[in-house]
């Protein structure tokens, strides 16, 4: 049987490296012509009917306590934002930019758990980041890549709207809601971002047949399953070690495109895959031995 913080390690790793599918899905509907606004609001939509389908099945009750709509509302609204932020960079620089530049956010966590929260920061913890950001780096390879001006303050944007939701669902109501649901109503509340954006459906463009299979495959994977496995990870093991797990999303974006692009796979990714999840371990491992240590102590006590 896993214990509670096991399955909050293996539920965030699982979410981030789904959330990092996101280019593979939206880089060919943005090719033929397919804006962001719109993209996000079929992935939305779909991914809406989907969850309800299964709530469905699974005789899950749709209504909420009036206590919660204000922060389900306000959820919704910031991880619309941070993902329409997120793909409105793809226009300024590469993915794997984005991606990498992206992950500044479990550093805002931290800093607003530890400023404004009091939260106490580990050694490992910190460790951990410090790793983390140096693997991301190295598996950055961008050739001569110039870096944006306006695509650097929407990532930056993006990633702190992102820190915002983390935090903010450790610390509302929410946390004791029922995941899927939590996940239901975030995107219910965050379309409507989508539909303000588009002018009330004015400016949606109508996707063409052999987009379908992108557009089903952003509401699954980046958005059903990623949701769901990063509010799991959440309540199980707070905001700031879910977000450190994050770190597995760029990591997909290389496998990704060293698998289906044929991209090289040289020393400096392999070097950088192996210090993020070096970083990972140090994150899981240090917390059981000091953990362990904190037993013993109070053994030798009694």
């Amino acid at each position: 049987m896993l214990s509670r913080k096991t399955k909050g390690y293996l539920y965030g790793i699982i979410a981030a490296v789904i959330y990092g599918t996101n280019p593979l899905f939206a880089l060919p509907l943005y090719s033929i012509g397919m804006n962001a606004e719109t993209i996000l609001f079929y992935r939305y939509a779909l991914a809406i009917i989907i969850m309800g389908v299964i709530m469905k099945i699974m005789h899950q009750h749709f209504a909420i306590h009036k206590t919660d709509v204000e922060s389900l509302f306000l959820m919704g609204i910031i991880f619309a934002l941070s993902s329409l932020l997120l793909f409105m960079t793809y226009n300024y620089m590469g993915a794997g930019l984005a991606t990498t530049m992206q992950y500044v956010y479990p550093i805002m966590v931290v800093i607003i758990m530890s400023t404004f929260l009091k939260e106490k920061i580990t050694l490992t913890t910190t460790l951990s980041i410090i790793l983390t950001l140096s693997g991301i780096l190295l598996l950055y390879h961008g050739k001569g890549e110039q870096l944006s001006g306006t695509g650097t303050i929407l990532i930056m944007l993006s990633a702190l709207l992102y820190a915002l939701y983390i935090v903010g669902i450790n610390l509302s109501t929410l946390k004791t809601m029922s995941t899927i649901k939590l996940s239901f109503y975030t995107l219910v509340f965050g379309i409507l971002v989508l539909f303000v954006r588009l002018r009330l459906g004015y400016d949606l463009i109508l996707p063409q047949p052999q987009t379908w299979k992108y557009l089903i495959g952003l509401a699954i994977f980046p958005s059903n399953v990623s949701l769901i496995c990063t509010a799991l990870a959440i309540h199980n093991i707070g905001s700031t070690k879910a977000s450190i797990l994050g770190a597995f999303e760029p990591v997909t974006a290389v496998i990704i495109g060293v698998i289906l692009f044929h991209e090289t796979l040289t020393p400096r990714i392999i070097l950088g895959i192996a210090i993020i999840i070096s970083a990972v371990s140090l994150l899981v491992l240090g917390n059981s031995i000091a953990k362990k240590k904190r037993k013993l102590l109070l053994i030798k006590k009694k």
